[in-house]
């Protein structure tokens, strides 16, 4: 039987509704086969129109052509957070929409004279910003990705080698953008909340020509809001995104797409750890131990400091249908970020933390000594080709995916030398507009470069309905060149090489609706691969005498659409070895590759509708980490992981209620996080667990018109969302907070 789907845009009641309107169009067109069958004394046929509704949080595919199989049949871990989930939960940046992810997240604030800045992301114990993509393209520069033009976001867990070439140990993240389609709608929201948080945003779509599938869509936002929680914060962003497509309608499809994002912020360096639980004197001054804690609002920075952040990204994407059997997709894109960046931080060490009387805190200073200057641009042209064809050789069906890329991308940064005093800042009372009395100049610059050609084929082979093999191969030859200009100092540093990578899964599929499977996978990160810098110091893993990093995960788990294929959940055991680190040899003195480190674990997860009027996703994961050979990395002396938890909880449920209500909430939890080790005596060696809890209320004015208001850390809990390498700095967690959204349909 053939189904109806829902429109994307009908109102929350789209439901009964839509069932009613697909039936008068069905009666209105069986109208004249009904005259005539009554006038020659006939009886029709039974019709019977059945429409099913699109789950709001269940996806039932990933959107690259690499994964040319329904989700349930994709032997890895792969997460598809949906835009309906992302609007219910008010989330507006990739960081906020990936709390959904459970172990994702910005855990870690930085250096000490380097603050982390835009995605900072950590999966599965490895920092994952270097792995980031946008419809299947790597996406470049330490920023903070919006939410306004974003369709779904989709987190692979693992090595990604093979899909997407060099990158993260331990997985990828791909945001889908939105495109033009073959339907009139205007949508638009405001929201006004807490801390003066204020945005818009507008999305409009157009057909200009029906018959030859022409449409154009344009999504518009801006925001300019105060950050909860944090004084002197801002975020003032400004994007444009329109998407023109061809053919929609017809065996070639073409889409031309432009993304601007303007972004004036005001950036945050944390506050003092100072009081924290396992916080200690850093020296002799013994009453520091139990110094109280500053107020997690202060700002320590200064008014004049600043984050300004200019992006813009053309995509270009044919698609061709040669038969049902064997397609085309091929995209060119073209896109440069660039970030201007100054942010007064401090360092809280023995020091710098100057406390004229013992008995008199109200005097305490901390000194402003590490103000981080960036001044950065970064580059991407790639061209990549896909053809995906259905093939069978006996009884054998083969889903073939091959393809080709070329990519160059670019950084270049200057590089600064600081000067003159730093302004102290009172430790309770900072004050903002204390006198600028430091200098901060540009000494010297840094290009890289890498240049890549790719190859790749992918291809599922079913042996049967029950059983099947994925397997993939990808072959990348990069050439990365570095040359720097450090007040005169020059270095210039070139290596280039090949990987290749591999996976290979085996399917069993015991129903129709259910898959359970195993996979092994790689993944390989070359040195300058994260950061496009190589270096000459033996201590560096961008070392261009050193091979690349290497990693390989196993992984065994099942998947199951249960409830009419309308509740995804899902389960997987895996264990990532991760090879090549740089590590001291204590006998010697010298640095070799020798290091190993592993996370293995466990990943629970469920998602989609469990009744018409209750939708669900939760998620858990429970990870165990090591250092297999090499020196702790974690300042408590634990032999794990630092920044990674051990267990992480997410969850969000929404029930609609009759007259329109629809009420929603969930729970986050994030066990202790360790922190990494450099030295820095008497700051937290950790950060405690937390629990936090979020609410929603939706009301449905009329079709036109509803509103949602979203509380949030409904029960207020004071935490550490994320803490910097030596401890003397942490970010935060947003305190209770609410925010309220009308949204406006036509």
């Amino acid at each position: 039987m053939s189904y109806i789907k829902s429109c994307k845009h009908a109102p929350s009641t789209r439901m009964p509704s839509l069932t009613a309107t697909h039936l008068a169009v069905a009666g209105a067109l069986l109208l004249p086969a009904a005259a005539h069958a009554q006038a020659n004394g006939s009886t029709l046929p039974k019709v019977e129109v059945t429409a099913t509704q699109e789950s709001d949080y269940k996806a039932d595919k990933a959107s690259s052509p690499k994964y040319s199989q329904p989700l349930v049949d994709t032997p890895q871990t792969l997460t598809v957070i949906k835009k309906q989930l992302i609007d219910q939960q008010g989330a507006t940046t990739l960081t906020e929409a990936l709390r959904n992810s459970p172990g994702v997240g910005t855990f870690y604030l930085g250096e000490n004279g380097n603050t982390s800045t835009g995605d900072a992301i950590y999966m599965r114990g490895f920092d994952a910003s270097s792995a980031i993509f946008v419809d299947n393209v790597r996406d470049l520069g330490s920023i903070s990705r919006d939410m306004f033009n974003i369709q779904q976001v989709e987190v692979l867990k693992g090595p990604a080698g093979t899909d997407n070439g060099r990158g993260s140990p331990t997985g990828s993240i791909n945001l889908v953008t939105k495109q033009a389609e073959m339907s009139n709608f205007f949508n638009a929201s405001a929201t006004y909340g807490s801390w003066n948080q204020k945005r818009a945003t507008a999305d409009w779509n157009k057909v200009l020509d029906e018959d030859r599938g022409i449409a154009l869509r344009l999504n518009l936002m801006k925001q300019d809001s105060g950050v909860p929680g944090r004084h002197e914060v801002k975020n003032d962003r400004t994007g444009i995104a329109p998407s023109l497509a061809f053919g929609l309608n017809s065996p070639t499809r073409v889409f031309l797409n432009y993304v601007h994002i303007d972004q004036d912020n005001v950036p945050d360096g944390g506050v003092p750890t100072i009081g924290l639980p396992g916080y200690t004197a850093p020296d002799a001054r013994s009453y520091l131990s139990s110094a109280a804690r500053v107020n997690s609002a202060n700002y320590y920075g200064l008014s004049g400091d600043y984050d300004k952040v200019t992006s813009d990204m053309f995509t270009a994407r044919v698609e061709h249908d040669f038969s049902p059997d064997v397609k085309l997709q091929n995209t060119t894109r073209y896109a440069k970020t660039s970030q201007d960046y100054l942010l007064t931080s401090f360092m809280g060490s023995a020091a710098n933390l100057v406390t004229p009387s013992a008995s008199n805190p109200s005097g305490w200073t901390i000194s402003r000594s590490l103000p981080t200057r960036k001044d950065q641009s970064n580059e991407i042209i790639t061209n990549q080709t896909n053809i995906t064809a259905d093939l069978q050789t006996g009884s054998l069906k083969h889903t073939l995916v091959g393809g080709v890329e070329f990519t160059q991308e670019k950084q270049h940064a200057l590089s600064f030398t600081r000067g003159s005093t730093f302004p102290a800042a009172n430790l309770y009372n900072p004050n903002p507009n204390d006198p600028k009395t430091y200098t901060i100049t540009a000494t010297g610059y840094n290009d890289g470069k890498t240049d890549t050609v790719s190859a790749y084929l992918f291809d599922t082979l079913k042996f049967n309905e029950q059983w099947s093999l994925n397997g993939g191969i990808r072959e990348d030859h990069y050439r990365t060149t570095y040359y720097s200009n450090a007040a005169g100092t020059i270095t210039n540093l070139s290596t280039s090489g090949n990987l290749f990578n591999w996976k290979l899964a085996a399917i069993y599929k015991p129903t129709s609706y259910s898959s359970i499977y195993a996979l092994y996978a790689t993944s390989q990160q070359p040195p300058g691969g994260a950061n496009f810098a190589l270096s000459a110091s033996a201590n560096s893993a961008a070392n261009t005498n050193y091979v690349p990093q290497k990693t390989k995960t196993s992984e065994l788990g099942t998947k199951w659409d249960l409830l009419d294929k309308k509740l995804a959940v899902t389960a997987a055991l895996f264990r990532t070895e991760v090879n090549n680190e740089v590590e001291l040899d204590a006998t010697s003195g010298q640095y070799f590759q020798t290091g190993k480190k592993t996370v293995q674990g466990i990943e629970l997860g469920v998602t989609g509708d469990v009744t018409s009027n209750l939708s669900l996703t939760a998620g858990y994961t429970y990870m165990k980490t090591k250092v297999d050979s090499g020196a702790i990395a974690t300042a408590s002396g634990e032999n794990n992981l630092a920044y990674t938890p051990k267990q992480a909880f997410t969850s969000w449920a929404t029930y609609r209620l009759p007259q329109g209500f629809t009420v929603g909430g969930g729970a986050r939890y994030v066990s202790s996080l360790l922190r990494g080790t450099d030295g820095a005596v008497g700051t937290p060696k950790y950060a405690n667990a937390y629990w936090v809890f979020d609410g929603m209320v939706g009301y449905v004015v009329n079709k036109n018109v509803d509103l949602q208001l979203n509380l949030y850390n409904i029960f207020d809990k004071d935490y550490v969302a994320a803490i910097n390498k030596s401890g003397y700095r942490y970010t935060p967690g947003t305190p209770r907070t609410v925010a309220l959204t009308a949204n406006f349909k036509f």
